[in-house]
């Protein structure tokens, strides 16, 4: 489908945040949304950063300090909401470190920043959400997930690491919460929608950032200038989840849908085998319960 920022409706009156919204598709985003009307938070882990992001968004925005390594800074983030919240998109991530690393909480880094982080972030952010008339919880995923299997319920031990099969896993996990937290909402009978996006492969810091593949000097050097020769830009890579927060179907995602999905106009996204099985979706929330203390509630 065509489908740009110029279609977005009018977003007075919402509410939103956006995790990692200091620079890439998250600032896109946050942008894009602030520009059409909405209030929004950049929900980001360096404050100093999100601030200068914030400085070059026309609206109303500001910056709110959130670390989705740290569930503390999770809870603290949640302990300091005030109102009702209409819109989240769990944005932020972390891609690919050379070398295990573990989260203050002992969770493998891309397990607990892209998935745990998330779901426990939403899951205390639920009653404001519930709050408002028409709440929808975005989550942004990645053709990497057709990389993740049925091993994303053992949460990336140390052991056996391989970046690319964990953090297959851990955007796996995006795609299944996504789904999960839709067929929860529509068994409650509730008023909140769960759409899901993947931004194909964009030009963004999530290759350079030195939590991930940056933290290999040669990636980390040129990554500046060779990436931006041959991806789409965040601009297109943002599209996706603008489209899942204001006008996607519920229980939705969507995607770039030209060369195997890496790039072009956006439409449905395909589902790997493991993202449609709705029991290893069901077993995934449970061990996200247990690894994380939270327990989120439609109720």
């Amino acid at each position: 489908m065509t489908f740009s920022p110029s279609d977005l409706p009018d977003l007075t009156g919402v509410t939103a945040v956006v995790t990692g919204a200091n620079a890439g598709i998250g600032e896109v985003t946050a942008r894009e949304l602030a520009g059409h009307g909405a209030r929004v938070v950049l929900a980001c882990r360096n404050l100093d950063k999100g601030r200068e992001a914030a400085a070059g968004m026309k609206g109303d925005v500001r910056v709110e300090q959130l670390d989705l390594s740290s569930q503390a800074s999770v809870q603290a983030l949640a302990d300091r909401w005030d109102g009702p919240l209409d819109l989240l998109v769990n944005n932020a991530g972390v891609m690919n470190p050379p070398n295990y690393r573990a989260t203050e909480d002992g969770h493998e880094l891309m397990f607990g920043t892209n998935h745990l982080g998330h779901f426990a972030l939403t899951g205390r952010l639920l009653p404001a959400l519930l709050e408002a008339p028409s709440p929808r919880v975005v989550t942004v995923a990645s053709v990497a997930h057709h990389g993740g299997n049925e091993s994303v319920l053992k949460a990336n031990p140390e052991a056996s690491y391989k970046a690319e099969q964990y953090y297959g896993n851990s955007k796996l996990a995006n795609v299944l919460f996504m789904r999960e937290l839709h067929h929860r909402a529509t068994a409650a009978g509730g008023k909140l929608v769960s759409t899901g996006a993947h931004p194909g492969v964009s030009a963004t810091n999530l290759v350079a950032s030195p939590d991930g593949m940056g933290a290999n000097k040669i990636v980390a050097r040129l990554a500046p200038y060779v990436l931006p020769v041959i991806l789409q830009s965040a601009a297109k890579g943002a599209n996706p989840s603008l489209y899942a927060a204001t006008l996607a179907e519920p229980g939705s995602y969507t995607g770039p849908q030209r060369v195997r999905e890496i790039r072009g106009p956006i439409g449905p996204a395909k589902l790997s085998k493991y993202a449609s099985d709705a029991d290893l979706g069901r077993k995934l929330w449970t061990l996200s319960e247990e690894l994380t203390g939270v327990s989120p509630s439609l109720s």
